[in-house]
This record gives C-alpha cells, sequence and structure tokens, in this order.
C-alpha cells in the first residue's frame, strides 16, 4: 500500500510539471534565446574572428536568432567573404537578423545582404561597394567583376532584387529613380530599402527591431569583443602595422651596430612581439611562421660571432619570409616592409648624420679622432734604404716573418719559399711596407 502511495505521488507530480509546461510555456526556463552582436569599424580579420566565436557560442547555447548591428565604412573584401559565408553556413533554425544602425556600406553592405531579414534606423543608409585598391583607385576588371558576381549572388541568396545589388557596386547600372544614374554608385536610403524589399522595416532602435522580429520576451545576450580581440584588431590595421614594423627594424639595426644591449633592442623585440600577437590572435599567423621568424632572429644573433656574412643573410631571409607569410596578405605584408625598411634607413641616416656625435648610442660607432702628422701619425714609410742590406731570420719565413737589420726587428717576406730561422738573408725589393729577402746560401757572393 504504501509502494502504491509513492507510485501516485511520483505520478502526480510529472502530471504537474506537463500541466505548467503548456499552460506557461514562455517561463524562464523555456524563454528563447537571442544574440546581440556589433559589427562595428573596419571589416577585417579580427572582426571575423570575433563573429565566429560569437557565432560557435550562440549555436552551443540553441539560441534562436541572431541581431548583427552593423555600422561600418567597409573593410577587406576577402574577410566579407568569409563572414558571407560564416552566415549562409549557420543552420536554419537559427535565423540571422540584420540591424543597420547608420551605414551598412561596401563590405558592410556585402554582410547585410546576406542576412534573413534587414532593418534599418530612419537615417541609416546601404551600399557604395565598389572594391578599391591599395592606392584608392578602382580595383582591375578581374576583380571589380567577381565583387559584382558575389554582390548579386548574396541579394539572390535571400530573395532581393540583384540589380538593385548591382547597381550598389557596378557605377555603370542606371538607376535615375534612386538617385544613381549611370557613373554613379547606389546608396539606399532607409526609405528607399524598404521600397525596394531590401528592408524589412525602419525601426528608431534596437529594442524596435526585438519587437518586430517577435522576441521583445526573449533572453538578450549582448556579446562585446574581448580586450584581447581589440587588441588584435588595432594591431592587424595596416596603418598600425607599418608603424610596428618599422620601429622593430630600427630597434633592430641600432642594437646590431652599437655595443651592448639597450633600449632599441628592447623596443624592437616588444613591436615583433605585438606583430606576432595581433596576427595570431586575429588568425593570421600561426605557430610555425614565429618559429621560422625565432630561427632567423637567432641566425641574425650568430652572425655576431660567426662573421662572414652568411648566418645574417640567412636569418633575415627567414625573418622576411615569416612576416610575409604571417600577414592576411602577402602583397600587403611586402608594401609594409618596404615602407618600414625605407623608413628605418632614413631614421639610421639621419640620426648619424645629425646626432651620432652627440649621442652615447653612437660613440663607438662615430670615429670622431683624426690621425694628423701634426700628432706624430705617418703613412707607411717607404724603406728604399734597406734594399741590400743583409741580415739574419729570427723566425722561419713562411713566407712572412722577422729578421734582424743592423739590430733592427723588421717584419718582411720571402719571394714565396720557406727559410729557416737563423739564416743570412739579403732585402732584394721593397714596396711600401712589403719588404722582400732573398737567403744567401753559404758560399754565395753578395751583390752590392
Amino acid at each position: 500500500r504504501e509502494h502504491m502511495n509513492k507510485a501516485k505521488f511520483i505520478s502526480f507530480i510529472f502530471v504537474l510539471m506537463a500541466a505548467i509546461f503548456f499552460i506557461f510555456p514562455n517561463t524562464s526556463f523555456a524563454k528563447e534565446k537571442v544574440y546581440h552582436i556589433p559589427v562595428e569599424k573596419e571589416i577585417e580579420k579580427g572582426l571575423y574572428v570575433f563573429l565566429k566565436r560569437s557565432f560557435n557560442e550562440a549555436l552551443e547555447n540553441n539560441a534562436s536568432a541572431i541581431i548583427l548591428e552593423i555600422h561600418t565604412p567597409g573593410g577587406y573584401v576577402d574577410v566579407a567573404y568569409d563572414i558571407g559565408k560564416l552566415i549562409d553556413e549557420t543552420p536554419k533554425p537559427l535565423k540571422i537578423i540584420a540591424f543597420i544602425n547608420s551605414k551598412a556600406l561596401s563590405a558592410g553592405a556585402y554582410i547585410a545582404l546576406h542576412a534573413e531579414q534587414i532593418y534599418m534606423t530612419p537615417n541609416a543608409t546601404m551600399g557604395a561597394a565598389q572594391i578599391i585598391d591599395l592606392n584608392g583607385n578602382a580595383a582591375n576588371e578581374k576583380i571589380h567583376s567577381a565583387w559584382i558576381k558575389n554582390m548579386q549572388a548574396a541579394a539572390e541568396s535571400t530573395n532581393r532584387d540583384p540589380k538593385i545589388a548591382r547597381a550598389m557596386a557596378d557605377p555603370s547600372v542606371d538607376l535615375p529613380e534612386y538617385n544613381s544614374p549611370s557613373g554613379k554608385l547606389l546608396t539606399l536610403t532607409a526609405e528607399e530599402a524598404l521600397q525596394v524589399d531590401y528592408s524589412n522595416g525602419t525601426v528608431e532602435n534596437l529594442t524596435d527591431v526585438f519587437k518586430e522580429v517577435g522576441h521583445e520576451n526573449s533572453e538578450v545576450f549582448s556579446l562585446q569583443e574581448t580586450f584581447a580581440e581589440k587588441l588584435a584588431r588595432f594591431l592587424t590595421n595596416p596603418l598600425v602595422v607599418t608603424l610596428l614594423l618599422t620601429i622593430a627594424t630600427l630597434g633592430l639595426v641600432l642594437e646590431l651596430f652599437s655595443p651592448g644591449f639597450g633600449a632599441p633592442g628592447i623596443i624592437g623585440i616588444l613591436s615583433f612581439v605585438l606583430f606576432f600577437f595581433g596576427h595570431t590572435v586575429a588568425g593570421f599567423a600561426g605557430y610555425e611562421t614565429i618559429i621560422l621568424f625565432v630561427i632567423g632572429f637567432v641566425l641574425l644573433l650568430a652572425e655576431v660571432f660567426v662573421p662572414g656574412g652568411i648566418l645574417g643573410l640567412i636569418g633575415i631571409s627567414l625573418m622576411v619570409i615569416s612576416l610575409l607569410f604571417s600577414g592576411e596578405s602577402i602583397v600587403h605584408m611586402a608594401y609594409s616592409l618596404l615602407i618600414a625598411m625605407a623608413i628605418a634607413i632614413i631614421g639610421m641616416v639621419v640620426l648619424v648624420k645629425f646626432f651620432g656625435k652627440n649621442l652615447h648610442l653612437f660613440s663607438k660607432l662615430v670615429l670622431k679622432d683624426a690621425t694628423t702628422t701634426e700628432d706624430g701619425y705617418v703613412s707607411n714609410v717607404n724603406r728604399i734604404d734597406l734594399i741590400g742590406k743583409e741580415g739574419k731570420t729570427l723566425t722561419p719565413l713562411r713566407p712572412s716573418g722577422t729578421v734582424l737589420i743592423n739590430d733592427e726587428r723588421i717584419d718582411v717576406v720571402s719571394e714565396g719559399n720557406y727559410i729557416e730561422s737563423d739564416r743570412k738573408v739579403k732585402v732584394v725589393e721593397v714596396e711600401g711596407s712589403r719588404i722582400v729577402v732573398r737567403e744567401i746560401h753559404e758560399g754565395e757572393v753578395a751583390e752590392a
């Protein structure tokens, strides 16, 4: 009987829990989860690393939606491709929603087009997606054509008019009704985007977005970049990369040509550490590139102790190769390295020319004293007075050695043959500091 009472009690608990679940489905333990992720500043590899981590976390926590709050002027095209692929490969039960808060230009527009829904603030804009190179000019035809096709494909993947996307990337498309005649890139306002179904609604803030997508009661997780991710994004900026490489190169050169180890070397090493830290966190550099750089650096240091040039040349080559493969693009890194080396060389010339005599750093690098005749210094004396003089070898001549002539020790060379010590010799030729002697054999008459 007691056993039956326990069974009834357990059954009652299960029925009660089931009733609560079905009657109150929006209780705290049943709340849907929504992730809010910012897409700000320039589109670069550090942002992709942050987004990838955020998407993985959302998937692991069974989130229902991800809202990307976009505010960016654009950035690197290859990174935009990676982010677009990341969105496309996200399992469909997890909705991706774009909230354009101010602007989604160039690569930012491409990313927004991959989202299932787009919402914009009243003053937001979207478009102007032409590719430019490092010099600020339009990219070559091949790259430009591929970009246009990718913009169209992104629009088609979310059932949007591909012609509008093409007009954002191709200035030859004529859309005068949207103030985009031929020769001008299309940039949509919030109202225009709504008209062409590129926007699902105009909202005032993020709270309105939650309401529009039916997640006003959902549990919201707002993710932010970690300090390491923010630092990596800063350190991988092309301008910062060039600056770091310039400081590192200048510090390394100063340290190699100055005695001891001081501030230039420490600053140079710290610059290289910051470079590799940022590029490792951003996903550019791997441990193999760091190891290659360290090997090159050790070989360069070994050149100080084993002169000859070979170790130093190999070391510098390995370091350069490591740096080239540690960046987002070998071409971009090559530009940065060339600029850094040019600035470092100019910096060295300026330091030596204008400050070398006043800096302790160059005290052993710059020759300050002059060897003048007034101070007792003379150039090599031509000892032609020794021609014909005889003497005795104090050391073997192999072929150089020392002889004694008129109680004067003189460094000489033989005519190429070996002469033992304590042998008679005669000076036969004098060329500057080079004094040539010949052995006098027993019974041989010396010439006058």
